[in-house]
């Protein structure tokens, strides 16, 4: 069994050009560093419209140093389905040799993957696209004006949840991507955290030695968004962890498997009082989201070392 990466096996070549518009501290500016280099050189990535998108291809520059499709919204997963069958095509017609792996990696934002584009994203597990699907999630659409999407947590303050005497934020709770995965029968779900940065590049490399679809769930704070100064964005992801509201785990033919375990919890309000987007809440609504986080890290415990889905069959 080979040893665990640690931050000195990491790559050490950049894919992911400097010079972009990214936020000062953003999270996904972050996670695309360290996916580019966790993935091979020659893989195909197709791109929703959003965030990433949107600033790091102000033509005529890209940051990517990868072959690199933008597509729109809702179709990210779809665009990659037909690159991943037309390269089965090539290789039937000998225009690629068999034994060239190239592999195809998609990617969006929580708007584009838990709402406008999971129609594209079930399609592409229901089929058995050889593809990895990688959402980066700053709960939020971020780029057109922090607007809520179906990853907002409970409580939390945006552009259409707005705070005042009746609102008190998003009422509603955040939509479970993995599950939704997992009702695909897929081989391989996970969750990954910039904070956690050798957990992250064994689970994409592992994703990509698996045949067959695959989805990847990444925390991505974001500085506007979340309201906070962009110095703090390892300190909030690693606190998300050490509070539980973001728990690192696996799902590798069924079996779930928590990959950073955490002995003992912080409190809750540790992680919500680092963001203005939750400055609003009472002592009361502070207790009603403790009592949900210890709920679900009670629930992934139970799950712990079990097969949580039936035969994956490809």
């Amino acid at each position: 069994m080979s040893r665990p990466l640690t931050i000195r096996d990491l790559p050490r070549e950049e894919r992911f050009a400097p010079g972009h518009r990214m936020c000062q501290g953003c999270g996904a500016a972050i996670l695309m560093r360290h996916i580019t280099k966790a993935v091979p050189k020659d893989t195909i990535i197709t791109q929703a419209t959003g965030c990433v998108e949107v600033t790091t291809t102000l033509y005529p520059e890209t940051a990517w140093k990868h072959p690199w499709i933008h597509v729109a919204f809702e179709n990210a997963a779809a665009v990659a389905s037909g690159v991943e069958a037309a390269l089965k095509a090539l290789k039937r017609k000998g225009v690629i040799p068999e034994s060239k792996d190239v592999k195809v990696l998609s990617m969006g934002g929580d708007g584009g993957t838990f709402d406008i584009g999971i129609q594209a994203l079930s399609g592409m597990l229901e089929r058995g696209h050889d593809v990895l699907y990688i959402v980066y999630d700053n709960e939020a659409y971020m780029n057109t004006g922090i607007q809520r999407s179906g990853a907002t947590p409970f409580g939390a303050w945006t552009t259409t949840t707005p705070v005042g005497k009746v609102w008190r934020g998003e009422w509603r709770r955040k939509k479970d991507i993995i599950s939704i995965a997992l009702a695909h029968r897929v081989p391989y779900v996970a969750t990954v955290n910039p904070a956690f940065l050798p957990d992250l590049y064994e689970k994409i490399r592992k994703a990509l030695s698996i045949k067959g679809p695959k989805l990847i769930h990444a925390f991505s704070p974001c500085v506007p968004g979340w309201r906070y100064e962009p110095e703090l964005t390892i300190a909030i992801a690693k606190m998300a962890v050490f509070t539980g509201v973001w728990v690192n785990y696996e799902v590798e033919n069924g079996e779930f498997r928590v990959t950073t375990p955490v002995p003992k919890r912080k409190p809750v309000e540790e992680y919500l009082k680092l963001q203005g987007r939750f400055r609003h809440l009472t002592a009361q609504e502070i207790s009603e989201i403790q009592k949900y986080v210890d709920e679900q890290v009670e629930h992934i415990n139970k799950l712990a070392g079990k097969v949580v889905i039936g035969p994956v069959e490809r």
